[in-house]
């Protein structure tokens, strides 16, 4: 198919492996479907992304470090091939959030949100491309205020409101411009006041 022509699936996992693969290689799925990645033990897939050209990829653990590397510093594999270190984690340590950063982006910023509702908008350009494999930079301070990080996605301008999620079903609706934008160093500001024992599951954006 012409339209695949220079695709790829860029997979990851909690764990921080990454895969990339074809995306022709999925064009013809069988109704009892395919093997995209082999999995470690107590390992599990959390995001596949179409990538091309000199989009960049970035990923967000839960303790809150981010890595931005570039799609070509992960060579295509097989369907049946486990993936390589796109991100080493500290113990205790996992991959919450997957994005990717298309070619020719202006303006782009990282929204993340914490656990116990607190967020923020930091500027893409004070993520420089890595190679992949690496630590990683601190995105936002996590605190026993905060909460772990619970969800990251790259916003633009064309992207208007965010709509969020707690684990008990509260919901938000919120403006995007409203988020202040910060740097990474910084634990953000409140966006969800959530009940005790409650903590957020997901935002979309809208």
């Amino acid at each position: 198919m012409k339209e695949m022509e220079g695709i790829s699936l860029m997979m990851v996992t909690k764990n921080g492996t990454t895969k990339k693969s074809a995306a022709q290689s999925f064009k013809d799925v069988r109704r009892n479907g395919l093997i995209a990645i082999r999995l470690e033990d107590n390992d599990e897939l959390l995001s596949a992304l179409f990538v091309q050209d000199e989009d960049s990829v970035m990923l967000t653990t839960q303790c809150g470090q981010s890595i931005r590397f570039s799609h070509n510093d992960v060579r295509e594999m097989g369907r049946t091939a486990a993936g390589v270190i796109g991100m080493k984690l500290d113990k205790g340590d996992l991959i919450v959030a997957a994005d990717k950063i298309p070619t020719g982006t202006k303006n782009a910023e990282l929204l993340i949100m914490t656990a116990n509702g607190y967020g923020k908008k930091t500027k893409i350009s004070e993520y420089k491309i890595q190679k992949r494999g690496g630590s990683g930079i601190k995105t936002v301070k996590v605190t026993d205020k905060t909460g772990k990080l619970m969800v990251a996605r790259i916003v633009t301008t064309e992207n208007e409101e965010l709509l969020a999620v707690s684990k008990d079903s509260q919901v938000i609706r919120t403006e995007i411009s409203s988020i202040p934008t910060l740097g990474r160093d910084t634990q953000g500001v409140r966006i969800m006041k959530l009940r005790e024992g409650d903590t957020l599951a997901s935002f979309n954006l809208l």
